[in-house]
């Protein structure tokens, strides 16, 4: 069964309700797909399905496939994210059962559904759609031409420091103000909170920057584009995408997204964590190249581990190191590093 394009695609081609598929997910950050979902969109997640060793929650009612179906979910998203984004016989066999149980499925992982013969044949025998958000279009190479419009780029000391949380949050907080703007996609979970987006590591290593130049095209209604970040320059498995992005985004402005007392880079035991002055420096360096003009406009921090106290405290600390205004968007929102956007670009 063919899979439809996440480019093209909104909340109607991977038709909601929602069931969350957790499976068994062995933490909090790899049900992140799903726990995306719930925050930004629960209107349209009714449920989650848990499997016997499943280790984490999103805080939505427990369903098997015939409950969900039965309390009105279209759709079973594969609600994790796993190293290689590979579909376990378990996982296989999940999706085979939500589609018996009348679900369409949708999948943001690497592996894609339709690459397994017996979940095909599932969807064909129940008259049901599979997507898999991480089926990217035909994108140009990047030209690196100047384009109109405004745009700001989330960048991180590491991969999973919260930048799809905080581009959303920018959204959120500049369209309470009146301003146009929008979020733009570019991970799995991101495209299904927003509906449409390019899932920018799988695409060619060519085509990342003309990727995003393709996504983010010029505009002229004096509005925002906000472009979700992906890894870091930093980390030895995903600066080719970072790099990529910072190229193609052709950033006016930069948030630079960072959880403080990170013990090392995600899963590399043997990286450090890069502080937080050189990685805004080699950052902006790089956003540099197809906008002279970039700047830095605020620090994201994300505290979840630390208490109110220690979590102040790291804000301070990071805004006397990078004098720029440095909030956690969950604790504080954004409100002063769209202050500071809104004072520092040119209208």
């Amino acid at each position: 069964m063919p899979s439809t394009s996440a480019a093209t695609a909104d909340a109607s081609h991977w038709p909601p309700p929602f069931l969350l598929y957790l499976g068994n997910a062995p933490d909090d950050l790899a049900a992140k797909t799903a726990r995306g979902l719930v925050q930004f969109r629960p209107e349209w997640c009714v449920g989650q399905f848990r499997g016997p060793e499943c280790r984490t929650s999103v805080d939505v009612p427990d369903m098997d496939f015939a409950q969900a179906r039965a309390a009105g979910a279209n759709t079973m998203i594969v609600g994790v994210a796993n190293a290689g984004g590979r579909l376990g016989p378990d996982s296989v066999a999940d999706i085979v059962a939500a589609l018996e149980a009348g679900m369409n499925v949708a999948s943001g992982l690497h592996e894609r559904l339709g690459s397994h013969p017996q979940i095909v044949e599932a969807a064909r025998r129940n008259n049901r759609h599979l997507f898999d958000a991480r089926n990217p279009p035909a994108t140009p190479v990047g030209n690196g031409l100047r384009r109109a419009g405004r745009r700001l780029l989330t960048v991180g000391t590491d991969c999973s420091t919260g930048k799809m949380y905080t581009t959303l949050a920018l959204e959120t907080e500049m369209r309470a103000r009146g301003l146009k703007a929008d979020f733009r996609a570019t991970g799995q979970t991101g495209i299904f909170i927003a509906g449409r987006g390019i899932p920018i590591d799988a695409v060619v290593a060519d085509f990342i920057s003309g990727g995003i130049e393709w996504l983010s095209p010029e505009r002229h209604d004096g509005g925002w584009d906000l472009i979700e970040g992906q890894g870091s320059l930093f980390h030895p498995s995903y600066a080719g995408v970072s790099m990529g992005l910072l190229h193609g985004a052709q950033p006016d402005a930069l948030v630079l997204c960072h959880e403080p007392n990170r013990p090392h880079m995600r899963g590399l035991g043997h990286y450090p964590v890069p502080d937080l002055r050189t990685t805004l420096a080699a950052n902006l360096a790089a956003a540099q190249l197809t906008n002279p003009e970039a700047i830095a406009v605020g620090v994201a921090l994300n505290t979840s581990k630390l208490d109110p106290a220690d979590a102040a405290r790291a804000c301070r600390e990071a805004e006397d190191l990078l004098g720029l205004p440095a909030q956690d968007p969950v604790r504080d929102g954004v409100a002063r590093i769209v202050d500071r956007l809104l004072e520092s670009v040119p209208c």
